[in-house]
């Protein structure tokens, strides 16, 4: 039976990182919320988003299909009941759909998947992970990576390593196939160490799990790593890194210190940037996440960079500073804590068109080209930017 992640309204709280994805791509843990599905299911997953990111996706089927509420991250316990489910019956927590089955044409939307469609509702009473604030996804970080490679460690073959002194706990260490793991220290005493393939650990690199890089990652030499940290696939990393999570083909490549954040895709961290994670009163950290709203994170809480956005060397960001989509970030003193979608310097708005020519060349660096339906995605989001 096809099996649908569907957004909610829940998307708007997830900003800047759904401005161009959907939530079930979003990546916490070594998977992104789809791909843990897919594992968990052994098949293929479509997607339900917002209509302007939908063309993005793979045509939706017809006829009787599982829809999963896609901010819901995938749990065995959970999937034994989703799978129980009967024609028009559905999971309910909160007065929100979690999952339910239902019979519908390819004119379907999110927003009609809600508990008034279905004829049974059965109530969730146990807790959820669910993702509902962006940082949320390094708060959770650390608990899916530890689920994540609990489940890899059941599925699939690990690679051996000809030399692995300096390592504490290789039994808690998996790597795949074509990783280069070069003189390098690892700890995955507190934590599991997951190597994905064609990665390349360099010399003198430190290690501290939890820890997740994704396929053809790079850690440069010298590199520290603080769980609980994921560096998605095709990145760079360097410098000093804890508890963040990088999504696909974003650097970091140079020293600088980042903490307690998430990078969108095709970001790119200037040589000596920082961020700081904690008030120099250890006091909770607000974030402003746009339209006037601001909302208490925590105790810590770093950079949220959108996709497609880049900064200058030696860039201080503020504790709980939010960037949004597609900027060029740069200018002195600490960055403002509010960077709009398509921020040019500090204050300025980028022009498209350039917008777009840059995103294009940082995309050919890494052998990729800027596709038609994501220009037209951006300026989408361009446009929206101007009301």
């Amino acid at each position: 039976m096809p099996v649908i992640l569907f957004d909610t309204s829940q998307r708007n709280l997830l900003s800047p990182f759904t401005l161009t994805r959907a939530i079930a791509d979003i990546r916490v843990g070594i998977f992104t919320i789809r791909e843990r599905w897919e594992l968990l299911l052994k098949q293929k997953i479509y997607v339900l988003t917002d209509p302007c990111l939908q063309a993005a996706y793979t045509k939706l089927p017809e006829g009787e299909s599982l829809f999963i509420n896609a901010s819901v991250i995938a749990d065995e316990n959970l999937l034994a009941l989703i799978l129980n489910l009967q024609l028009n019956e559905a999971i309910v927590k909160d007065g929100e759909v979690i999952a339910g089955l239902l019979s519908v044409n390819e004119s379907v939307s999110s927003t009609a998947v809600v508990p008034e469609r279905f004829r049974k509702c059965f109530s969730y009473d146990l807790p959820l992970k669910q993702l509902i604030y962006p940082w949320h996804i390094f708060q959770l970080n650390d608990e899916m990576i530890r689920s994540d490679f609990a489940l890899l460690a059941t599925r699939q073959i690990r690679q051996p390593v000809a030399d692995n002194r300096g390592w504490t706990a290789p039994e808690n260490i998996f790597i795949e196939e074509g990783a280069v793991v070069e003189q390098c220290f690892i700890n995955a005493f507190e934590g599991p160490v997951y190597l994905g393939k064609n990665t390349v650990v360099m010399e003198g690199c430190m290690i501290r799990g939890p820890f997740a890089m994704g396929e053809g990652s790079v850690l440069k030499m010298g590199t520290k790593i603080y769980g609980a940290t994921t560096l998605g696939p095709y990145s760079i990393a360097g410098g000093e890194i804890k508890n963040s999570v990088f999504w696909g083909f974003s650097n970091k490549a140079h020293d600088g210190y980042l903490g307690d954040s998430v990078i969108g895709a095709w970001c790119n961290l200037g040589a000596g940037t920082s961020g700081s994670n904690i008030r120099n009163d250890a006091a909770a950290v607000h974030v402003n996440i746009g339209q006037g709203r601001t909302i208490p994170v925590g105790l810590k809480c770093g950079l949220l960079m959108g996709d497609y956005s880049r900064c200058a060397i030696n860039t201080s960001f503020n504790t709980g500073t939010f960037a949004g989509i597609a900027s060029n970030i740069f200018g002195p003193g600490f960055a403002p804590k509010y960077l709009p979608d398509f921020t040019w310097g500090f204050t300025q708005r980028y022009i498209f068109d350039k917008a777009i020519e840059h995103i294009a060349n940082w995309k050919k660096l890494k052998h990729h080209e800027l596709t038609p339906t994501e220009i037209k995605i951006l300026e989408h989001r361009y446009k929206q930017t101007l009301t």
